[in-house]
């Protein structure tokens, strides 16, 4: 095989990886602007949830304790640095466990982190953050659900936990946690650039029913909807 051969073949691979880099961007700008409508189950909504972005991770923010649900019993507040029990909120989102203990920033993303997450080749993660108070703004937004759709987001988040074999979420022992009012979790699927934690978020809001795009990889692909 000559050298022109072996260049042709190299410049021929090069050419398909940035096809399906284009076309994934063209899709994932155009994709998200088409819209999942909310969906009214004739219910009063007094629950209040939140979408939140911190420019790379969204989190679903849901009240932490109702008389539907307790997360502070299902990822227990000792398992924070703080160990605080005052809590309010807590927000909890899926993603590449990579991204997550080694990327809290896009300044720390490492090109072998990034190539693990996009093609399927490292486990996932649930992170579950505690917050006093919430504050709407670019970065964050409210939206009032009712009992059913908040029993439904319940389940779809639930269900994203992986357990041990007494049914309880498998805490990851790390030091990598944001600060002292979090912590991480085993997480079942594989996150991909197909399936991205924003992908997961936009999927709880339409499991709850409420407003969303049909596919996103990226959190401004929600937050368009809720302007």
């Amino acid at each position: 095989m000559t050298v022109k051969i072996v260049l042709m073949y190299i410049l021929k691979v090069v050419g398909i990886i940035l096809g399906i880099v284009i076309i994934y961007v063209i899709l994932g700008l155009l994709i998200p602007y088409i819209p999942v409508s909310a969906k009214d189950d004739g219910q009063k909504k007094e629950i209040p949830i939140y979408i939140y972005t911190n420019g790379v991770h969204t989190d679903i923010v849901m009240p932490v304790k109702n008389d539907l649900q307790d997360w502070g019993i299902k990822i227990p507040f000792a398992n924070t640095k703080s160990k605080r029990t005052d809590y309010h909120y807590i927000g909890i989102g899926w993603g590449d466990k990579g991204f997550y203990l080694d990327t809290p920033t896009w300044a720390d993303l490492k090109f072998s982190t990034a190539v693990k997450a996009a093609f399927w080749l490292s486990d996932s993660a649930m992170h579950c953050t505690y917050y006093t108070t919430m504050k709407e703004g670019d970065d964050c937004k409210m939206i009032m659900i009712s009992r059913g759709q908040y029993e439904k987001l319940v389940k779809f988040v639930e269900d994203k936990f992986d357990r041990d074999q007494d049914g309880n979420f498998i805490l990851i022992p790390t030091n990598a946690v944001y600060g002292d009012n979090d912590a991480f979790y085993d997480a079942k699927g594989t996150y991909s650039f197909m399936y991205t934690c924003n992908t997961w978020t936009n999927n709880a809001l339409k499991a709850a029913g409420q407003k969303a795009a049909l596919w996103t990889p990226t959190d401004f692909g929600i937050f368009q909807h809720y302007k």
